[in-house]
């Protein structure tokens, strides 16, 4: 394979203030720089934003050098995914139409290089965290969509913010912190629900996740492997398919 193939998430840009965002935010885009000349495909595996919402003719104020550096390796032919997580559900059509950002939202299968991956944000997958999965098929609703459409974005996106700010991942040392929570809920549900989607589908050889916050590596059975990505908070880790092997790094 000429090319490599990345995978990275859980950026929460906007958070914890405008400022601390952009320092993220740049040293993010010095990586697309540098992923760049050999890049075959990049997937971006969810909570790109810590909140993204798109009114008919509003879109969140911020991001713009982000959001040219993504075209930019989309005008110059590099396939960029995103695969939506809990803080960017409602991300709709404009990074697809405007960037041609493919979006998805649910969990794929996808064969690269003869090797066959399950692609998933990870979040609600898994047993327990039945409050979680009740609100975000509240989220999903569209009626529920519509009404926070009505409010004025001033008033809807600084409400979200200012939620957002109040969550664990709004602070960074408290973030550093839940790392032992983050590794016990990896154990508890991730690594449940890969064990269980491997008795169907045993030809898996690797199951790749966001969400968790924490960077991991571990060989689940003879075969595959389950790869959690960390995040861009704290850990600023990602991984790496060279045609053979997926390798989890930092930057």
């Amino acid at each position: 394979m000429e090319k490599k193939v990345y995978f990275v998430s859980d950026f929460h840009f906007g958070i914890p203030d405008a400022r601390k965002s952009l320092e993220r935010e740049k040293k993010f885009i010095s990586w697309l720089e540098m992923v760049w000349p050999d890049a075959g495909e990049i997937f971006l595996m969810g909570d790109l934003f810590d909140f993204w919402f798109e009114y008919k003719t509003v879109i969140p104020r911020g991001h713009a050098r982000l959001l040219g550096a993504l075209a930019a390796l989309s005008d110059a032919g590099i396939p960029i995914h995103l695969f939506r997580g809990n803080h960017d559900m409602w991300a709709f059509d404009y990074l697809q139409s405007e960037l041609n950002i493919q979006l998805h939202r649910d969990p794929e299968f996808r064969t690269i290089n003869g090797k066959h991956f399950y692609l998933a944000h990870g979040d609600g997958l898994g047993p327990g965290d039945q409050g979680y999965k009740f609100i975000k098929n509240v989220f999903a609703c569209r009626l529920n969509q519509l009404l926070f459409r009505w409010l004025h974005p001033d008033m809807g996106i600084r409400l979200a913010l200012f939620w957002s700010r109040k969550s664990r991942y709004a602070a960074m040392e408290k973030e550093k912190k839940a790392e032992d929570r983050n590794l016990k809920l990896i154990q508890k549900r991730i690594i449940v629900h890969s064990r269980e989607l491997i008795t169907t589908h045993p030809e898996l050889d690797y199951l790749v996740y966001g969400h968790y916050h924490y960077p991991y590596n571990e060989k689940i059975s003879e075969k595959a492997c389950l790869v959690v990505l960390g995040d861009w908070l704290t850990h600023f880790t990602y991984g790496v398919f060279n045609g053979e092997k997926l390798e989890l790094k930092t930057f």
